[in-house]
């Protein structure tokens, strides 16, 4: 788990080093540049979502998933940690804590990255992906933090325990992540980072949280597909 650790500790530090030099700048300009990682967040997961070899594995994913996902509430979940912490922990009670802290956790849990990533450090010791992904973090967090406010560094936490359960029961995920289901589960992920970015921007509220089992979801999926030769 040292690529997760070093992720872990890698966006508490851009998160804090947000957190002192946002301070020296005008609220219009951390509007402006929210907009503009929006933006490239946007692409980014248009990218992924493109790189799928089957639509309908996609679709059905975050049908299923999200089915999965709104019977658990991931979403009300995420958002209730996130406003107990800002109620242990906020002073200047503006609100924002617990979305930076589920725009954060969402953004820095989906993705090819964390999933490949954690597999290759959890099976065979090589963290070189999560090192790369946790200099990404790391500088988005100086800028979340900064726009955000300090929510975005707890979502660390999420980090550490999403990526070291990957990590720590990649033995038992090894027969089944193969590369053309990591494609897939990256195009539903992509679609999801997508929606993040619609959120940030303010266009609509898409519950990206209750989505997230789709990204699993694409596993069983691919491999029914697979045998019905679709």
């Amino acid at each position: 788990m040292l690529g997760t650790i070093v992720n872990f500790i890698a966006i508490i530090l851009g998160g804090l080093l947000g957190l002192f030099f946002g301070k020296r700048f005008p609220d219009r300009l951390k509007d402006t540049t929210i907009q503009g990682i929006a933006l490239a967040v946007m692409i980014i997961g248009l990218q992924m979502a493109l790189q799928t070899n089957n639509i309908l594995i996609v679709i059905l994913s975050l049908v299923l998933g999200g089915t999965i996902g709104e019977w658990i509430n991931i979403e009300f979940q995420l958002n209730r940690f996130g406003k107990l912490l800002e109620s242990k922990l906020s002073r200047n009670g503006e609100g924002n804590f617990a979305k930076a802290f589920v725009t954060a956790s969402l953004v820095y849990c989906v993705g090819a990255m964390a999933i490949v990533g954690a597999l290759e450090d959890g099976l065979n010791g090589n963290p070189s992906i999560l090192f790369a992904k946790s200099a990404l973090d790391g500088v988005s967090a100086i800028v979340f933090a900064s726009s955000m406010g300090v929510g975005v560094i707890f979502s660390a936490f999420p980090v550490l325990l999403y990526q070291g359960s990957i990590s720590l029961f990649a033995g038992l995920l090894q027969g089944l992540l193969s590369d053309p289901v990591i494609v897939e589960m990256s195009a539903v992920g992509g679609l999801l980072i997508f929606g993040i970015a619609i959120n940030m921007l303010g266009i609509k509220e898409i519950k990206v949280g209750n989505l997230l089992p789709g990204i699993f979801m694409a596993i069983p999926m691919f491999f029914v597909f697979q045998y019905l030769g679709l």
